[in-house]
C-alpha cells in the first residue's frame, strides 16, 4: 500500500490518514505551494495521477516502467525523473519522478531517500518572499537537496581513497582486503556518479535558453545548483581516475612481490639442480666402487684416495662446464 505525505507552505505536514488523494486539490486551494510525497505507488495513485491530475499516458509508463532520467513539459505539468541515492547499505540509486502542475509539487519514488526528508525541513523553513517565486522554487530546494546530499558522502570518499593511498604505498607494513576495498570504493564512485550525472543533465536541460521550463526569477537559483553539480561531477571523476590509479599501482606492487619470488624460486631450484647435478655422478661412482666385487680395479685406480681424487677431478670438471656455460651466475648475490 503506498505512503503518501502532504506538505503545505501554510499549514505544515498532513499524514496519509488526514486527507485523501482525491481532496488534495481542495487543499491545495487553500494551502498554498503543496507538495505530495507518495512512497511506493499502487493502482490507486496511478488511478489519481491518470484522472485528477490528468497526467500524460508517457509520464504514467514512466513512472511504474523501467523509468530513465527525463524531463517533459506538457501542456499543463512537467514531468522530471533522476537518479538518487537511496539510504539502505548497499548505496545504489533509485528514481525519483517528480510532477509539477500550478502550484502543486508531486515526488514519486519506490524507496527511502534521504534527501526528501531534507527538502521537508528546508521546505518548513523557506521565506515568504522565496515562497512568492512559485513552485519552480520547490522544485530547485528539491534538487539542490539531492545535491547537498552528495557532498558529505564525496567527502568520505576522498578520505577512504587518502587512506587506501597511504596503505598501498606503506612500505613497512602489509594490509589486508586492499583490493577490496579499492574495488568498494569504485563501485561507490560509480553509482554516485550516475545520480550526480543525472541531476547534471537535468540542470542543463533546464537552463537551456529557449526551453522554458523554469521561471525567469528563479534561473539564478538553479545556476547555483548547476555550479555545484558541475563541482560534484569534477570531483565523482577525479576520485575515479585516483581510485583506479590506486588500484594499478597495488597490483603493479604485487605482480613485482610476485616476480621477485618467482625469481628467488627459480634461483633456489636452480641451485638445487647444480647440486644434484654434481652429487649425482658422485654418487654413482661411489655406489659402483662401494659394490662388493673383487673384479673392480681398485689398486689400477689407486685405491681409496684414488677413487676420491677420481670423483673430486670430475666434480672440478663439472664444476669448469656449469661456470663456462654461465649457470653459476645465479649463485651470485647483488
Amino acid at each position: 500500500m503506498a505512503e503518501v505525505r502532504l506538505q503545505t507552505s501554510s499549514d505544515g505536514i498532513f499524514k496519509g490518514d488526514d486527507f485523501t488523494l482525491d481532496s488534495i486539490f481542495d487543499i491545495v486551494k487553500t494551502g498554498g505551494l503543496t507538495w505530495v510525497d507518495i512512497l511506493r505507488p499502487d493502482e490507486e495513485v496511478q488511478t489519481f495521477l491518470s484522472d485528477s491530475v490528468n497526467v500524460d499516458e508517457l509520464v504514467i509508463e514512466d513512472i511504474f516502467g523501467d523509468a530513465s532520467t527525463t524531463i517533459q513539459r506538457f501542456d499543463d505539468h512537467r514531468f522530471i525523473t533522476l537518479q538518487v541515492r537511496d539510504s539502505d547499505n548497499r548505496l545504489d540509486t533509485e528514481p525519483v519522478a517528480i510532477i509539477l502542475k500550478d502550484s502543486l509539487l508531486i515526488t514519486i519514488r519506490s524507496t527511502r531517500i534521504p534527501a526528501i526528508d531534507v527538502f521537508s525541513k528546508r521546505m518548513k523553513k523557506a521565506d515568504a518572499e522565496d515562497l512568492e517565486l512559485g513552485i519552480d522554487f520547490l522544485l530547485y530546494e528539491l534538487l539542490d537537496s539531492i545535491a547537498d546530499d552528495w557532498t558529505p558522502r564525496l567527502a568520505s570518499y576522498s578520505d577512504e581513497l587518502d587512506r587506501l593511498e597511504f596503505q598501498v604505498f606503506d612500505p613497512s607494513e602489509t594490509y589486508d582486503n586492499l583490493l577490496e576495498g579499492l574495488h568498494s570504493l569504485k563501485r561507490q564512485l560509480r553509482e554516485a556518479y550516475k545520480s550526480i550525472e543525472s541531476l547534471h543533465s537535468i540542470l542543463i536541460r533546464m537552463l537551456k535558453p529557449g526551453e522554458r521550463l523554469i521561471s525567469k526569477e528563479t534561473e539564478r537559483y538553479f545556476l547555483d545548483t548547476q555550479q555545484l553539480v558541475t563541482t560534484l561531477v569534477k570531483r565523482c571523476n577525479n576520485y575515479s581516475v585516483g581510485a583506479t590509479s590506486t588500484r594499478d599501482t597495488y597490483l603493479s606492487h604485487v605482480s613485482l612481490r610476485l616476480a621477485e619470488s618467482n625469481a628467488r624460486l627459480s634461483e633456489v631450484m636452480t641451485t638445487l639442480t647444480i647440486v644434484g647435478a654434481i652429487m649425482l655422478p658422485l654418487t654413482l661412482i661411489a655406489g659402483i666402487f662401494g659394490m662388493n666385487n673383487e673384479d673392480l680395479p681398485e689398486d689400477a685406480i689407486g685405491g681409496f684416495w684414488g677413487i676420491i681424487g677420481l670423483m673430486s677431478a670430475f666434480a672440478l670438471v663439472m664444476m669448469i662446464y656449469f661456470w663456462w656455460r654461465g649457470w653459476l651466475s645465479v649463485l651470485k648475490r647483488p
